[in-house]
């Protein structure tokens, strides 16, 4: 068994990204995400092959990254909330281009500049797309330090798989918090990429990687070809947690840090003899709509908790569609909701 350490949310995402492979980091420093580049900078440079480039802005990064991706390369990009809109076009570009790579987005109080503070208020533009055009994400939400690690591990795996863009969200205290990591012997399939992928036209047939098709008939059937890759993603790799779910009467949904929070608030709803309950979201595309549904029939209500003026809890009630109560409760701005104010809403809604 590997040995725990002591890490940031940040710093075990570099970590873990570069034993998954990734030799190549492109990005431009900003609050709270920092330590990234920062570890990427110290680190890559002593690995054969390895490489980081702090770009002049967000939108060279996602650039640079889309190329080196093109190229069959495992590399990687992080940034907070305003650096991941100026990403936006970029991604959009990416996606359309089936080519795949891995975006961190450490969330940070908006809009606009905003502050430095964590919040969840990324969720529509991260999940809906963000960027313009018919594509979408992959989007993985991990509420520890250790699943910084292991989610990160993961992406690149899924997009490789997929040949999609793949974006781990989490809230900026995340990031920046300390907790035991274990760095697990996970094992990496490369896939060849030779098919597709820039290498070179030497003995291979010439390739294109673009995002621009003029013939209207040939872009629509091209959409068509990303939503049944989409299909299978949503078949294939939906992530969720249940805490005391099974018996649940009231089931609490939040993602990220704040279920955490909610698992206090639970606890202690359990202890005066009400049945509560946490489904946790993980990857927030695909969403978690089956592990939804399966609770329909047993709850009096779901209680929805962001960190945000409530985005998510809309997916949910499209999933739940009128059949019980979905309640929402949020603090925004980058306020953390505190478990006494989670604990007084729900029991507001119970009287």
């Amino acid at each position: 068994m590997s040995k725990k350490v002591l890490m940031k949310g940040n710093e075990a995402v570099a970590e873990s990204a570069i034993r998954a492979g990734c030799k190549l980091y492109f990005g431009y420093p900003i609050t709270p995400q920092s330590e990234i580049p920062e570890y990427m900078s110290r680190k890559l440079p002593k690995i054969p092959g390895g490489a980081y480039i702090q770009a002049e802005t967000e939108v060279s990064a996602i650039n640079m990254v889309y190329g080196a991706t093109s190229a069959g390369a495992r590399a990687m990009t992080t940034s907070s909330s305003p650096g991941i809109s100026l990403m936006m076009e970029g991604i959009s570009y990416i996606a359309c281009a089936e080519v795949p790579c891995v975006i961190v987005n450490i969330m940070r109080g908006g809009p606009g500049l905003g502050n430095i503070s964590p919040e969840q208020a990324d969720y529509f533009q991260v999940v809906k797309g963000g960027g313009h055009g018919n594509y979408k994400l992959v989007v993985l939400a991990p509420s520890s330090v250790q699943e910084m690690a292991d989610l990160t591990y993961e992406a690149f795996d899924i997009a490789d798989n997929y040949r999609v863009p793949v974006m781990l969200v989490a809230e900026g205290n995340l990031g920046q918090m300390m907790e035991p990591v274990e760095f697990k012997e996970f094992k990496t399939e490369f896939i060849d990429k030779s098919e597709w992928a820039l290498t070179g036209i030497k003995n291979n047939d010439p390739k294109i990687i673009t995002s621009i098709l003029l013939d209207p008939e040939i872009m629509e059937k091209h959409i068509h070809k990303l939503y049944e890759k989409y299909a299978l993603i949503e078949k294939n790799e939906v992530r969720s947690e249940e805490y005391l779910a099974d018996d649940a009467e009231i089931i609490i949904i939040a993602y990220g840090l704040i279920s955490r929070v909610a698992r206090s608030v639970v606890d202690k709803l359990r202890a005066e003899g009400i049945k509560a309950g946490i489904l946790r979201p993980i990857s927030l595309f695909p969403f978690p709509n089956e592990a939804i549904k399966s609770k329909i029939e047993q709850v009096k209500f779901f209680f929805v908790c962001e960190m945000s003026m409530g985005q998510m809890v809309e997916d949910v009630r499209l999933v739940v569609n009128g059949a019980k109560p979905v309640h929402f409760f949020g603090r925004c701005g980058g306020v953390v909701p505190t478990p006494t104010e989670m604990y007084d809403n729900v029991k507001k809604h119970i009287k």
